[in-house]
């Protein structure tokens, strides 16, 4: 099977709906649902996640960051004090980070797993940076810029994970067959995890999209925290660089130090989100 007709394949699977899961993704998702639930009782969202012990200790880690109130006194040092601080929805949103993460345990390959792990980094820096643009320049809600910017390659971690089965699937490809793959699958992985339409629309619109001036909406956000985040994605697929302060017309809705404030803050979050390490 070439390259074009692998790609073929998978996205031919994809749209009938024939994505499997590694079995980790599949419990996690299971602890989604019972956080999604309403009646969900704090006690039980607790007991939840300590059942998932990378997910306890991201827990914790955000909570003391500044941002979600973790300067200028003890630091909390419990989950139950942590999901307290951070919220039902800061927690979803780590829940779904730990579902991405976790598309690398299938992979085999040692330069597909440095790719899934640099696709991490980039994930984190992407969500972390789309959160506090939300909240200092977009104005839109920071918890679904946040949880955007974790599932916004998505489709590029079941790729990945799928690259295994085929032996230089994901090699220099000019005519851009991956990216159209990526496309097709990311729709129905999406779909598969149950990605709020708005969400899963503005991911859908990323690649070749035009950023509104002044920015202002979700896609807004996502474009420049692709922009912006430190580490590109290595299927680069909708990442373009920022062009240095004083080139874009995005220099009139913030300033150098405002910039260096956001990437800032958006680094500690970042940071507490995980290391680039697959599980």
């Amino acid at each position: 099977m070439n390259k074009l007709e692998a790609f073929g394949y998978i996205a031919a699977q994809a749209v009938r709906g024939e994505i499997t899961f590694p079995t980790s993704v599949n419990a996690v998702l299971r602890l989604q649902l019972a956080l999604d639930d309403p009646d969900c009782h704090i006690d039980e969202a607790i007991r939840l996640v300590l059942s998932e012990p990378q997910l306890a200790a991201r827990t914790v880690a955000m909570a003391n960051t500044a941002v979600f109130g973790g300067s200028g006194g003890a630091p909390v040092t419990n989950v139950r004090s942590a999901v307290g601080r951070i919220g039902y929805r800061r927690l979803q949103a780590l829940v779904a980070s730990l579902v991405v993460r976790q598309f690398g345990n299938r992979i085999v390959d040692p330069g597909l797993r440095s790719k899934a792990e640099q696709l991490w980094e980039h994930t984190t820096h992407v969500a972390a940076i789309a959160h506090t643009l939300a909240r200092r320049i977009t104005g839109i809600d920071p918890d679904t810029a946040l949880f955007a910017g974790i599932v916004h390659e998505v489709g590029a971690f079941y790729l990945l994970a799928r690259a295994d089965e085929f032996p230089g699937l994901l090699d220099d490809d000019p005519e851009n067959w991956g990216a159209l793959c990526e496309d097709v699958v990311s729709v129905e992985v999406m779909k598969k995890l149950s990605i709020p339409p708005l969400v899963a629309e503005a991911i859908g619109d990323m690649r070749g999209g035009w950023l509104n001036m002044p920015p202002g909406t979700l896609l807004d956000t996502l474009l420049l925290a692709n922009q912006y985040a430190p580490v590109s994605s290595p299927l680069d697929g909708k990442h373009t660089p920022a062009p240095p302060h004083g080139e874009s017309a995005v220099d009139f809705v913030f300033d150098e130090q405002t910039l260096n404030e956001i990437q800032e803050e958006a680094a500690e979050i970042a940071r507490a989100m995980g290391d680039a390490v697959l599980v």
